[in-house]
């Protein structure tokens, strides 16, 4: 984790949006199971492609990335994820309260108690605020946009079931 840090630090992106994007922007777990699903894709659909005429470029858009569609589907679930989950990137690499992305602001305000950035209306409100209903907003917002994206990358969920399971 130093040497994450300071590798951060010396690129001058400290306190800056690309210090929370940057790091995890090509993730080796992905990678690894991207290359090892297009190893899985058969050469006879490379084959096919080529003798009807097409180039490769051609054959990556219309037969690969179609075929892969579930794969890509599910690392991208993966991505926004990892990255909405991850609070602690953004209580380590911002310096200021007012760049903390959404997780590490509520990080702050219902585990650590940290009212410090909050203003005294903001305070008294809170105390009134049980802590049962603060975590429950907290998990709320926490699982919102996943359940929102969710649906859009189910169907090709489905179709890779799908696929996977006809033989013949």
């Amino acid at each position: 984790m130093i040497p994450w840090y300071i590798v951060i630090k010396q690129m001058g992106l400290l306190d800056s949006l690309w210090a929370l994007v940057l790091p995890g922007a090509v993730p080796v777990f992905s990678v690894i199971l991207l290359l090892n699903f297009f190893r899985e894709i058969p050469k006879e659909l490379h084959e096919a492609a080529f003798i009807d005429g097409a180039g490769h470029w051609t054959t990556l858009w219309r037969v690969i990335v179609p075929v892969s569609t579930p794969a890509l589907a599910t690392i991208t679930l993966f991505s926004l994820v990892g990255h909405w989950n991850s609070w602690f990137d953004g209580m380590i690499l911002m310096n200021k309260a007012e760049n903390y992305p959404l997780q590490s602001y509520i990080q702050t305000i219902v585990v650590q108690r940290s009212y410090s950035m909050l203003s005294r209306q903001e305070i008294s409100e809170l105390a009134t605020i049980s802590d049962r209903t603060l975590r429950a907003s907290q998990i709320f917002l926490g699982t919102l946009p996943i359940v929102l994206v969710y649906p859009f990358l189910q169907k090709y969920f489905v179709k890779g079931i799908v696929l996977g399971g006809v033989k013949g």
